[in-house]
């Protein structure tokens, strides 16, 4: 009799019952649950984190599972954010336009209402025509869909070409690195119609909304953060699961014996490539509101390096794993870049965790890597030994 999804996926129902329990109690706390011994920033970056989360699981995927290195992935999750950043600065500069030019004698024309917006938005580097990029910027619905289809199309082309080629191992990452770079630089460039290094700004105030209070957009934005990183976990756990997972896994292990085998090695890799773009998009979508600004510098290969560095801290090919480190890393840059670690003072030196927040992030990584080969989430697998040692 084969058994069901939860009982051969433990860690799910265990996974969505921490999330449960701790999206609650967040809530309880919060200000728009009345408590607020939770302030409203600290629910962003506790909102921010649960999609930072999310793009892990997706890294952890495609290289804890897959054996896919992507340096490239937080660019995917960049592109989500831009994609809905372009709709909440229409909307938003819509808004304002439209309530100004309402003052006139005589009233506006379409054409001059455009114009007004295209201004205001495209102002800072000197334009006020609308680039082709944001054709279907007015339209949620269409931007809704860019979320996820612009890192897809991205990924599948790449992929196809990447995967195609049988580019593999450190040539594949240097490849992913590269587009993103490229990717980056393009972005920095005032005339790309994203606003250069200037990015999209002001992404907090949803259109519609001004009337509530920001405790409450915070806390909506929280529930769909937990909701988002629930379910990639369930969809990601279905997809590492059963014969499709075995493949992906063994692809990871030895990839030539799989082709041998006759699996078509390239259409499995592609579909992870491509599905795990497309769930970091949708985290990036949630993320960005949160945030209130998005740039170039999001984008940059550096950030991608980081999220491998929070994979292989929390122990890569373990989904709870990803979710360990990219919690525990997050949380200990806000703390410690924000200025809320207090300094050390040594006499002749005093350590300010601002400046030395990476030395502490490299030094951690390198001891986990030594020590700890499969990250924090390796620790669980202490457990059942050790209850097989007492028998």
């Amino acid at each position: 009799m084969q058994s069901s999804f939860i009982a051969r996926n433990p860690s799910v129902l265990w996974f969505l019952l921490a999330l449960s329990a701790f999206t609650v109690l967040v809530s309880l706390l919060s200000e728009a649950g009345g408590s607020a011994l939770i302030s409203t920033s600290f629910l962003k970056t506790l909102g921010k984190t649960l999609c930072l989360c999310l793009v892990a699981i997706a890294m952890d995927v495609v290289w804890g599972y897959c054996g896919i290195l992507s340096l490239g992935h937080f660019a995917f999750f960049g592109i989500g954010g831009y994609a809905i950043g372009m709709w909440l600065m229409y909307e938003r500069t819509a808004e304002i336009v439209t309530t100004s030019l309402d003052s006139n004698i005589l009233p506006p024309t379409p054409d001059e209402i455009t114009d007004a917006i295209g201004s205001q938005i495209f102002g800072v580097v000197g334009s006020n025509d609308f680039p082709l990029i944001w054709a279907f910027s007015h339209s949620l619905t269409l931007q809704l869909l860019a979320v996820v289809l612009v890192p897809g199309l991205l990924a599948l082309v790449f992929g196809w070409l990447a995967f195609r080629s049988r580019v593999t191992g450190v040539y594949l990452s240097i490849l992913t690195q590269a587009m993103t770079l490229a990717l980056s630089l393009h972005f920095f460039q005032n005339d790309t119609g994203l606003r250069g290094n200037n990015g999209l700004s002001g992404l907090q105030n949803i259109p519609g909304l001004e009337g509530v209070p920001q405790a409450t957009v915070s806390l909506w934005f929280f529930w769909a953060s937990a909701f988002a990183l629930g379910a990639g976990y369930v969809l990601f756990s279905w997809v590492v699961s059963g014969k499709l997972g075995s493949v992906i896994r063994a692809i990871r292990d030895d990839e030539t014996r799989v082709r041998f085998l006759g699996y078509h090695v390239e259409s499995y890799k592609l579909f992870v490539f491509t599905l795990t773009a497309m769930v970091a998009g949708i985290a990036g979508a949630l993320y960005y509101p949160q945030a209130g600004i998005i740039n170039p510098a999001e984008i940059a290969p550096i950030a991608s390096i980081y999220l491998a560095v929070w994979v292989a801290i929390g122990g890569r090919g373990r989904l709870y794993g990803a979710v360990i480190g990219a919690a525990v890393v997050s949380l200990m840059s806000s703390w410690f870049t924000g200025g809320s670690a207090p300094d050390i003072n040594l006499g002749v030196y005093v350590i300010k965790w601002t400046d030395w927040w990476l030395v502490l992030l490299g030094l951690t990584f390198v001891a986990v890597t030594l020590f700890f080969p499969k990250g924090i989430g390796g620790l669980f697998d202490l457990l059942p030994r050790r209850k097989g040692d007492t028998k």
